[in-house]
């Protein structure tokens, strides 16, 4: 009866429209459309509560003039300044060669220059996103290439190498770089995707008996550095971190490991959750609650891996098991601490 009663309190405290935009504050969204008015973007929602960022794919891009000119109508939709994300690693992930003259190196490939050729490639990219209207790169990936059956990392050249010391210094000069610009860069793919046999784009993806704690090295050295701004969870499954759940859905590896262990205080944002590994095996509600409640302040969806979802849709899942007591308003507030510190520098 005493829970009941707080819970009822706290929840009293919130209105409508302030918990959604609180919900709205957690999401990145991605949408289809190279201009706002004829996108598919949850626009009315979005001018009434505002929404965590957006993220760009290429599919959003024909050249810098229509870019610059969408993400300025993104900004003046919402009531406040927000993220505007893409993924700008370099090599097979660079959305932007379509349209700028700037073809970067994959890790693998730019592992092999000088330090002096890498700061100036990783130069040139930043001041070319700050131009264009970014703010936030999921990027560097500091996945370790200790498995070289690896598809996705290994032997799409996502890696820098199987050295975690080598690994740190290459991706420190990608997010010195940006800083530089004002643009926020995210470590990914927690707690290491670089051991995987398989895709977490494709389905579950088990690291069990592959998986090796110098994975963690990387997000270890950088977060004592304090080099780290956000960190990306992965969707792949360690029955020795978590034995239910994959690591995106996992209190264990989010809070236990990566917040109390490693003692990491910034955003958690999750990869793509529709992404095969999450969305044939759980439902929106189930992998909402999961997310949130494992400690994930920002929730991605990119929009084009499965049937489009509505912002709307989204934000008022959330606000339904906060109501019910499935989620904790406290964790709502706790992410959106760690947003707003952030976007008060954009």
């Amino acid at each position: 009866m005493r829970l009941f009663l707080f819970l009822f309190i706290a929840l009293s405290s919130l209105n409508s429209q302030t918990l959604k935009s609180k919900i709205s504050n957690m999401i990145i969204m991605g949408f289809k459309g190279v201009d706002l008015n004829r996108s598919d973007l949850d626009k009315e929602f979005i001018k009434k509560y505002s929404i965590g960022g957006v993220i760009l794919f290429s599919h959003n891009l024909q050249n810098e003039k229509q870019l610059k000119k969408l993400i300025a109508s993104i900004q003046i939709l919402n009531k406040k300044k927000i993220f505007i994300a893409v993924d700008e690693e370099g090599g097979e992930v660079d959305r932007l060669k379509k349209i700028t003259r700037i073809k970067t190196p994959g890790a693998k490939e730019i592992s092999k220059f000088s330090d002096k050729e890498i700061k100036k490639v990783y130069a040139n990219l930043a001041k070319k996103m700050k131009e264009l209207g970014f703010n936030l790169n999921f990027a560097p990936v500091v996945d370790l290439s200790v498995n070289k059956k690896n598809a996705v990392i290994y032997k799409a050249g996502r890696s820098y190498s199987q050295n975690p010391k080598r690994a740190v210094k290459l991706s420190s000069m990608f997010i010195e770089s940006f800083k530089k610009e004002g643009i926020f860069c995210t470590l990914k793919h927690f707690p290491g995707h670089g051991s995987s046999l398989r895709d977490s784009h494709e389905g579950f993806t088990d690291i069990t008996k592959t998986w090796n704690e110098i994975e963690l090295l990387p997000y270890m050295s950088l977060i004592e550095k304090k080099s780290v701004d956000f960190i990306m969870s992965a969707h792949v499954y360690n029955k020795n971190l978590d034995p239910i759940y994959p690591a995106t859905l996992s209190k264990n590896i989010i809070t236990s490991l990566l917040r109390k262990s490693l003692h990491f205080d910034s955003i958690v944002v999750s990869d793509d959750l529709q992404m095969g590994a999450i969305r044939k095996n759980y439902s929106l509600k189930e992998s909402l609650k999961l997310a949130v409640n494992a400690g994930v302040d920002m929730l991605l969806f990119g929009n084009q891996l499965s049937k489009p979802l509505k912002l709307k849709e989204i934000v008022e899942t959330i606000e339904l098991l906060i109501r019910e007591g499935e989620i904790d308003i406290k964790r709502i507030e706790e992410a959106n601490g760690r947003i707003m510190r952030y976007k008060a520098f954009l």
